[in-house]
């Protein structure tokens, strides 16, 4: 079927749509228009178009057609917002002030399972309000998350909290003794940096830097420092360092910092970079009558935070990093005694291997990746190079893994944070994270399920070529088939893509029934194809008005028609002859279910002239609670803690809710005529040209999911 579109092809730096699906089967171009602001629409060319329920599921149909796998229609776990997460440059970041396209340290495991630490992008970021539990650790870190946040335990994954999994039985949840996977907290970087440290940086950079350009420290720097320690040199001397403005005493004047001194021209380059550091440095060496020492000179009796300076600057000057494993060659024998002793005296073990330089020795420090990032979290050296981790392998710390020594609920409700990353998991506070999803109906595509679902549209343009083809299959017996039940395929880009003329042609000639459940006014399109199939088939259309309050429901679904647009829907599908009927859902409890609210709905549903309405209270599936919850938390965050206990056995409402609504909801139907009962597809001789409504889900299961 020839795409009539007007957007703009996504290439490899548009928006990261081609860097989150590089390799989605079937994946033709990725576009983008200003129409949807936002939006992508990845197009593929489906393999099959016919979906099979499986004969367990409670909802009345056996086949489902699902043009779009996404929805723009925007309908609507966590840490707290300064909880630091592991950044791939081998530091940290409040995961409040992460961003999609950020770098992070996930996890993955290799062939021989063992697990290791990769560099993995941010695809999202979202922001909720949850009940908060204090989650405390022997190593003294106390984590402020929700319930239903899961960490890396040596178990496999565990949640905060207990709960209802799919089954009956509790999900895994951490107890005290549970042992997390993780380098602790010491391998998180520290703001700040002890006293001491600026004048052992500098130290360790230039004596390390003379070592390794075989010349004397002065003048220095050499071609071998890289700009990010240059840079770092340039502020230590400039603000405060050894040498620097805050000194006082006689030549202040000829400092760093001083008018015109070792200025960088403009586009001078690396080159004319180093050439500036070198007079700087030269402008700032100790004259006789200055206070300040050399930063070469070494200290009588060297402290904590001199030795860890020191270990920074050799390490921007000679550390390398293979396969995740970092390595000091310092290059002569006085400058590699003095980096041993440095590291012993923080505590660090070391071993010494032959180097690939002549005579020359590399020092390695023992205790895998988590001595390693806690070295360079007390050291700091400049260089991301030098702070990557990512292959090494995910070991315990020296001292061994993080425990739990209690989980307490806070009683209160605070803002939190979550991501999403390419492994499914983060480093937060030394201990391996889980992602927390929202809808799970993306996550089969390795797409984030909460902004991707609403952002990252797949569009499946030959829907009806390949829909035609399988229903010309001997075997196929013309069942019933749905649409609506997952994404809604009248969603706003149906405008454009103009997929359901051909799916609907596709099914009357093959003499198959259908139904089709939407929101989107964008139906009213196609009201004489449904007209015209409805001689040749059964077709049942159905609207989805779950309330009149336009305010409330703006906020809950921005993307999609007002309710008084889906009436008006509903008028023009039965001025056309189609019988529609209507789903009340969700019905959101406290907020939409009230017998007045109820009443002037269904009382506007009859006047449309609905063939009959189902009302069905809000089904918060695996994942999509999490979505909705996020939402409910940021606008109503008193029925926060009632949703959680309603909800607190699985995805439906409590019984006794279930069954106050339908007694609640009974006489109302009756009044306004809309109690008629509903055909089920199932059903022998459905097929035949009856009137009725479109079969919803079976009431039975009395809910209906939040899409």
């Amino acid at each position: 079927m020839p795409v009539r579109w007007s957007g703009q092809q996504v290439g490899t730096d548009g928006v990261g749509a081609d860097a989150v699906l590089p390799g989605m089967a079937g994946l033709l171009r990725s576009v983008r228009t200003p129409e949807f602001a936002g939006a992508v629409f990845h197009e593929v060319e489906a393999r099959s178009a016919l979906n099979r329920v499986g004969p367990s599921s409670p909802v009345p149909f056996g086949w489902t057609v699902n043009p779009y796998r996404g929805c723009a229609h925007a309908c609507t776990y966590c840490l707290r917002g300064d909880t630091p997460v592991l950044t791939a440059g081998g530091r940290s970041r409040p995961i409040a002030d992460l961003r999609p396209g950020d770098e992070v340290i996930g996890t993955v495991t290799d062939g021989h399972g063992r697990r290791r630490f990769v560099r993995t992008p941010v695809l999202a970021h979202w922001s909720t309000r949850r009940r908060a539990q204090r989650v405390s650790l022997d190593d003294g870190t106390v984590l402020v998350t929700s319930a239903e946040h899961r960490f890396l335990t040596r178990e496999g994954w565990a949640h905060v909290r207990p709960g209802r999994c799919r089954s009956s039985a509790d999900r895994p949840h951490l107890t005290a003794g549970s042992a997390l996977v993780g380098p602790g907290a010491a391998a998180m970087p520290a703001e700040g940096h002890p006293a001491g440290w600026a004048e052992g940086y500098l130290c360790g950079l230039v004596r390390a830097d003379a070592v390794r350009s075989r010349r004397s420290a002065e003048p220095f720097p050499s071609d071998w420092v890289e700009l990010e320690a240059l840079a770092r040199a340039h502020h230590l001397l400039t603000s405060g360092g050894p040498g620097g403005p805050d000194a006082t005493g006689p030549g202040a004047a000829n400092r760093p910092g001083a008018a015109g001194a070792g200025r960088v021209p403009a586009g001078a380059g690396p080159a004319g970079a180093r050439q500036a550091a070198a007079a700087r440095h030269a402008s700032a060496a100790p004259a006789p009558h200055r206070a300040a020492p050399s930063p070469t000179v070494w200290p009588e009796r060297p402290g904590p935070g001199w030795s860890a300076g020191f270990l920074g600057g050799v390490l921007d000057a000679s550390g390398e990093v293979s396969a995740g494993v970092l390595r000091i060659t310092p290059g002569d024998e006085q400058l590699t005694r003095a980096t041993v002793d440095a590291l012993r005296r923080l505590g660090f073990r070391v071993a010494s291997e032959p180097s690939g330089r002549p005579g020359g020795r590399s020092l390695r420090v023992l205790g895998g990746a988590a001595e390693q990032l806690r070295l360079v979290a007390v050291a700091d050296p400049a260089l991301a190079r030098v702070r990557d981790v990512a292959g090494a392998l995910v070991e315990e710390p020296r001292d061994g893994a993080p425990r739990v020594v209690d989980v307490q609920d806070t009683g209160d409700i605070v803002p939190m944070f979550d991501i999403t990353t390419g492994t499914g998991d983060f480093v937060a506070a030394g201990v391996v994270s889980h992602n927390c999803f929202a809808r799970n109906t993306h996550t089969y595509l390795d797409l984030d399920a909460g902004t991707d679902f609403d952002s990252q549209i797949v569009v499946k343009v030959n829907v009806a070529r390949v829909l035609e083809r399988e229903l010309a299959r001997p075997g196929w017996r013309r069942e019933h088939v749905a649409m609506g039940t997952n994404t809604d395929p009248y969603q706003r880009a149906e405008g454009r893509y103009r997929l359901m003329p051909g799916v609907i042609g596709a099914l009357a000639r093959s003499g198959t029934p259908f139904s089709v459940l939407t929101k989107g006014t964008v139906l009213t399109r196609d009201l004489p194809d449904l007209a015209a199939a409805n001689t040749d088939v059964r077709v049942g259309v159905g609207v989805s008005v779950a309330l009149l309050d336009r305010e409330l429901q703006s906020r809950l679904e921005p993307g999609t028609p007002s309710p008084r647009a889906r009436l008006d829907l509903v008028r023009r599908i039965t001025d056309a002859g189609l019988p529609c009927g209507v789903m009340v859902a969700p019905v959101l409890p406290w907020l939409t279910d009230s017998a007045e609210a109820l009443d002037a709905l269904l009382a506007d549903i009859a006047a449309a002239g609905a063939s009959g309405a189902t009302v069905l209270a809000l089904h918060l599936r695996p994942g999509t609670r999490e979505w909705f919850l996020g939402w409910l938390g940021r606008e109503y965050p008193a029925l926060l803690p009632r949703y959680e206990r309603l909800y607190r056995r699985g995805a439906y409402a409590g019984r006794d809710y279930r069954e106050a609504l339908a007694r609640r909801v009974a006489p109302l139907l009756a009044r306004h005529g809309l109690d008629r009962p509903e055909p089920n597809p199932r059903d022998p001789g459905w097929t035949r040209q009856e009137s009725g409504p479109p079969a919803p889900p079976d009431p039975r299961a009395g809910q209906l999911s939040l899409m």
